[in-house]
């Protein structure tokens, strides 16, 4: 993964790798979110998930909102990725960190790029539920992440 960088990805992420990659000299403090896939989604129980993306575009708006947040609060560094492909319950579907010299900038960059990946970014939910077909879920904004 690349500093200051949005990407989508077939294959896990590895939290612990990721961290690493923000730590710097000048950054005194992390955050990070870690969206996991759970188990139930209103009343139903679910299997597993699907996520899809328009690659070229999810990456380019991504790395917009990474841009975005480096300009409007103090971080040293910022990266997320979103995960694609069939999920099982438990997987982590997307992960985002941010470093900087204070916690807050960092807590406060952290949640800008989540919310904002979850508005702007094409990226799609498909739910296998365990009684019921399969449903796409979350479609109104033309976006899941």
């Amino acid at each position: 993964m690349e500093l200051n960088r949005f990407q989508i990805s077939e294959i896990a992420i590895e939290p612990d790798k990721l961290r690493l990659e923000l730590q710097s000299e000048i950054a005194g403090a992390y955050t990070s979110f870690e969206g996991w896939v759970r188990n139930h989604n209103e009343g139903a129980s679910v299997q597993a998930l699907e996520y899809s993306a328009y690659k070229v575009l999810a990456e380019k708006e991504g790395d917009r909102i990474i841009a975005e947040a480096l300009d409007r609060f103090e971080i040293a560094g910022a990266a997320a990725i979103h995960r694609i492909g069939l999920l099982d319950i438990g997987d982590v579907a997307v992960w985002v960190g941010a470093s900087s010299a204070h916690r807050g900038p960092a807590f406060d960059g952290c949640r800008y790029i989540i919310d904002e990946i979850k508005d702007r970014v094409p990226i799609w939910k498909r739910e296998s539920y365990e009684h019921g077909p399969d449903q796409w879920v979350n479609c109104a904004k033309g976006s899941l992440a």
